[in-house]
């Protein structure tokens, strides 16, 4: 082990610890970006809700696609490297994404400040020179997510391994909570500008964390090791020709679906229904700490259960979550224990989709380790969120046709709509006709739910034939006869 050696009674190595510092820091800027992406997009670079939806969602999907096959780069180069140029890589593009607004507002293209307010993007393509920033963060952040853990496999040992990762999560939602903290003040500080300089403080925390790789980092994982991605293509193709996984794929995508809507759809869906004064970075945070709180005695009840049994229970919470989110709209009257409706619906959604989440994700890695060869179980799982990449595309592409329909961009409106809505939110007479239906949006994805949770009983009644007709096609089969085959 790194650093002369670990026992368990020295505790950690340096390495272990520098990585979980860096994790911090990564998530910190990741979670605290990602959650206002959307209104970056619209507010800042005068994307529709459809494109910035898109750009979001390519965005998402390359994050979860990524890593297997940047992991096997990194196994080769070596983790050290690999992370100070995932870093130098982040910073540069967190620092792009502060900048190009900086720049196109000094050239008078745009302009942002409290209200929203910007010009001339609507009609250019300079907004699109957001993408190659873009891809400088997901190729990044690709790297980290196979590189960090891969490391604190490395500086553990099998006594420590438990409460090493035990750690690790710990600083992973930490750093998430932090991220997606420094959202609001900066918003109420500095109004729409506080989502450009938002990026800043992404840039300065992945600059933190490059430095502490330089000055601290030193992993035994040798270089040159790992599969190749000619293996790593092969074993895709492999986990893609599995029928029984590809439509576990296809059924548990419709669960991420929803629970991506809490950074496609909701920080605009809040904004626009609740005003300005409403929190959607801090509404984010209660699906984090509902998992934390209850994913060890959720596993504990379900421990005699089948992992599909497990899932199940949870596919079917998942639309009671989402028709939470829509009641906001439906309800009358005043505020509920001091907040607007919609944002207290909206926010009790969001806990019992974290409820719905301790049933499904532990027990969903799982079964699919279950399902790869024997001694394939690693490589199987490096595709384990497939789900995720197939729900960013979907869940993200139709939340930004779903807001433009049902809950459009308020400068959008007519003058005298735009007023009314702002009466409705002061307490003063209904919102204007085009946020009638705004709970439209959040139906939809209650069929999302419902057609997941149908389906995944269906798949679990399948499989059961099929291995019920496997285990008796193999107790009948002439090599477990007394007499030879004829």
């Amino acid at each position: 082990m790194a650093d002369g050696g670990e026992t368990e009674s020295r505790g950690f190595s340096r390495t272990f610890w520098v990585a979980n510092s860096v994790e911090l820091c990564e998530r910190a800027a990741w979670y605290g970006v990602f959650v206002a992406i959307t209104l970056y997009l619209s507010r800042i670079l005068a994307y529709s809700d459809v494109e910035a939806a898109t750009v979001s969602g390519v965005f998402s999907a390359g994050l979860y696609f990524l890593p297997t096959f940047s992991g096997a780069y990194a196994d080769r180069m070596g983790f050290r490297r690999a992370l100070l140029l995932a870093f130098g890589l982040l910073t540069l593009g967190y620092g792009g994404m502060w900048l190009l607004p900086t720049l196109l507002q000094s050239a008078g293209l745009v302009s942002y400040g409290r209200e929203v307010a910007f010009h001339g993007l609507e009609r250019s393509g300079h907004k699109w020179l957001f993408i190659p920033v873009m891809l400088l963060v997901m190729v990044g952040g690709s790297f980290i997510k196979s590189v960090i853990t891969g490391t604190i496999a490395r500086e553990t040992t099998a006594s420590t391994r438990a409460r090493g990762y035990s750690i690790f999560y710990a600083m992973v939602n930490i750093g998430a909570f932090g991220g997606k903290t420094v959202v609001k003040p900066l918003r109420e500080s500095m109004g729409n500008e506080g989502l450009v300089v938002l990026n800043l403080f992404a840039a300065s925390m992945t600059a933190i964390a490059f430095v502490l790789v330089l000055v601290a980092f030193r992993s035994t994982h040798g270089d040159g090791e790992g599969k190749s991605i000619g293996q790593l293509w092969q074993a895709l193709r492999a986990v893609l020709g599995r029928t029984r996984l590809l439509v576990l794929i296809l059924i548990i995508t419709g669960f991420w679906m929803v629970q991506h809507q809490l950074y496609a759809s909701m920080p605009k869906y809040v904004l626009r229904m609740a005003g300005e004064g409403a929190s959607p970075s801090w509404y984010a945070n209660v699906n984090p700490a509902v998992v934390v709180l209850t994913v060890g005695g959720i596993t504990a009840l379900m421990r005699r259960r089948t992992a599909l049994t497990s899932m199940t229970v949870g596919m079917f919470i998942m639309p009671v979550s989402a028709f939470c989110m829509a009641a906001g709209n439906l309800v009358d009257g005043g505020e509920i224990l001091g907040m607007h409706p919609v944002a207290f619906m909206m926010v009790v959604g969001i806990g019992i989709q974290g409820l719905a989440e301790g049933f499904i994700s532990p027990r969903f890695l799982e079964y699919f380790s279950r399902q790869a060869p024997a001694g394939e179980e690693g490589l199987y799982l490096g595709f384990s969120h497939l789900h995720s990449f197939l729900a960013s595309l979907l869940g993200f592409v139709t939340s930004g046709f779903l807001l433009e329909r049902y809950c459009p961009e308020p400068t959008t409106l007519s003058a005298a709509d735009q007023a009314q809505r702002l009466r409705a939110l002061a307490g003063e007479g209904p919102m204007p006709e085009a946020y009638a239906h705004a709970h439209y949006l959040w139906m939809v994805f209650v069929g999302v739910a419902l057609v997941s949770a149908v389906s995944l009983v269906i798949y679990g009644r399948v499989v059961r034939r099929l291995d019920a007709g496997d285990e008796a096609r193999a107790q009948t089969s002439p090599h477990d006869r007394d007499e030879p085959p004829a």
